[in-house]
């Protein structure tokens, strides 16, 4: 966490940006943690700035998505370029630019954000503050309430809880101290039984044959790890959530769970960011075939179906994952 100094100066800037004569748009690729900052900005921008709006650039699928999204009113609308000459300033939370195609073309002014720093893409904004330490963008923003002395309300603090909690997997993946003093402050403010209502929302009937295929397809691999391929899948979330759910199997270290979303392979990667880095493995695996990286403990690789070559993709994946790091291979070279 930043001196109480630095982030008033970080703060100072971020507020001489607003003015009540342009209007905002706060952008998301949306997920709870995305979702809950989006709410946080905008409540900061308000009575600063003109007309503030909250846009996402994906469909919401999940159902504790859904359901968050529902019992809490999070007003998103669906982002498309004609959107553009209606704001004259644009703020991007929980994303970078360079994390999807429909940011980049984007002007933003504010960027805040808790993944890593990539150098080959600098983020480019009036305003930016990227703590990769932290484990969720929603405990950047509980530290710009109570610095500014902002209450939350109920929703607001109920958002930025379950934001928390998502990110950090419940506090087993990386976690700051700063997202345990968010989390303490936020909860004297929150619905704890709303919360409860949007934490059961987890699973759609219709999705409980992509478990089936997990379990029978499942391998082991290098480092404790496993291996699940679901095939086609009608939206690449349901890997995230059957990969989740692979985090509560004893033993299991990390799991890999991968599927075909149209002309794209996704890959998510889920583990105990002890016995692996999953985002320097993902990136080390996939990331000449397309985008790869995360965290520790959280990771994704995606990356164009022709990328396999017409070959099987459950085999293709599965042999990358199993193949032998840069690092033990050089020490192999060395050592013949």
């Amino acid at each position: 966490m930043p001196g109480s100094r630095t982030l008033s100066v970080r703060l100072a800037q971020l507020l001489e940006l607003f003015n009540r004569n342009e209007d905002w748009l706060i952008m998301v690729n949306a997920d709870p943690d995305a979702m809950a900052s989006a709410l946080a900005l905008k409540r900061i921008l308000a009575r600063r700035a003109g007309k503030v709006r909250m846009a996402r650039i994906n469909e919401i699928t999940r159902p504790d998505n859904l359901a968050m999204s529902r019992y809490l009113r999070i007003p998103l609308i669906a982002w498309s370029d004609t959107l553009r000459p209606f704001f004259q300033r644009f703020a991007l939370v929980d994303s970078q630019p360079h994390h999807n195609p429909a940011f980049a073309a984007v002007p933003f002014s504010v960027v805040v954000d808790h993944h890593p720093l990539v150098p080959e893409h600098p983020v480019q904004a009036a305003y930016v503050d990227i703590r990769p330490q932290y484990g969720a963008a929603s405990a950047i923003f509980a530290e710009y309430l109570r610095a500014l002395r902002i209450r939350p309300g109920t929703r607001l603090a109920t958002a930025l809880l379950y934001g928390i909690r998502t990110d950090t997997g419940s506090f087993t993946r990386k976690v700051a101290d700063a997202d345990i003093r968010a989390y303490q402050w936020l909860a004297g403010h929150a619905d704890t039984a709303l919360l409860n209502r949007i934490t059961r929302s987890e699973y759609l009937p219709e999705w409980l044959k992509y478990f089936t295929r997990a379990f029978t397809s499942l391998h082991d691999s290098v480092k404790g790890g496993a291996y699940a391929f679901l095939g086609e899948v009608e939206n690449p979330d349901i890997l995230v959530v059957v990969a989740d759910f692979f985090t509560r199997v004893h033993g299991l270290r990390w799991i890999a769970i991968c599927g075909v979303y149209g002309e794209t392979v996704v890959v998510i990667f889920r583990g105990d960011g002890v016995s692996l880095d999953l985002g320097a493995f993902a990136a080390e695996r996939f990331g000449s075939f397309g985008s790869a990286g995360g965290h520790r403990g959280v990771a994704r690789a995606e990356f164009p179906l022709e990328a396999a070559e017409g070959r099987n993709v459950e085999v293709f994946v599965f042999r990358k994952l199993a193949e032998k790091s840069k690092k033990s291979r050089r020490k192999t070279e060395e050592s013949a």
